[in-house]
């Protein structure tokens, strides 16, 4: 069966200041937590454009870019060099079979994976001892973030989402929010969307 794109429209407008700097503000609190290692294989779960994942790339052996839009990942593979450490792979996380991941990261698109327990097991299974993973994504909402289309989480409790974390293995070690976004998505009223990072590990054997 083929995945709709429903990212296809926006993918060539997406690098805007406002989805730059929501890169930004991730990727700094995310090493406030996780000091990426030089030796590490990375993962990143809807990659997009690449704004968060590129900016990582530097500081990790390489990364396994995943996202389910092939028009995100066309705007993606014109920013890397042919000889870039890194691996495309267009569809859901689950076509990842290797168990060789150190680092898990991913802003911005857990709230559109429809099975979060089947997706954490599936990253237990690929990831090594003692990796590292840094969520990041909106706490609870009303849906008005997504202006009330369908998406499979309008934000997360973050308490439900680290009890679905130690429920596939994995160790929470720090939720914090880290930033709030104030948009106009109901017209005429701004509401604030909390973004929250999650911190986990897979505990070492």
């Amino acid at each position: 069966m083929k995945m709709t794109d429903y990212f296809a429209d926006r993918a060539a407008e997406w690098d805007k200041p406002g989805k730059i700097e929501m890169a930004d503000n991730f990727v700094q609190a995310l090493l406030k937590h996780i000091e990426p290692q030089p030796h590490w294989k990375a993962l990143e779960i809807g990659t997009g454009t690449g704004l968060v994942g590129l900016q990582l790339l530097p500081r990790v052996r390489s990364i396994v870019f995943e996202d389910t839009s092939e028009e995100m990942l066309k705007v993606l593979r014109s920013k890397i060099d042919d000889n870039a450490p890194v691996e495309i792979l267009h569809g859901e996380i689950s076509k990842y079979r290797s168990s060789d991941i150190d680092f898990v990261f991913s802003n911005m698109a857990f709230h559109h994976i429809e099975n979060i327990p089947k997706t954490l097991e599936h990253l237990f299974a690929v990831t090594t001892p003692g990796a590292k993973i840094a969520i990041g994504d909106i706490r609870s909402e009303d849906g008005s973030f997504h202006r009330f289309d369908p998406v499979p989480h309008k934000g997360f409790d973050t308490d439900e989402l680290s009890t679905q974390f130690e429920k596939a293995g994995f160790r929470v070690l720090h939720v914090e929010t880290y930033n709030v976004l104030r948009q106009e998505k109901i017209p005429g009223k701004l509401s604030d969307y909390e973004q929250f990072i999650l911190i986990a590990e897979k505990p070492a054997m």
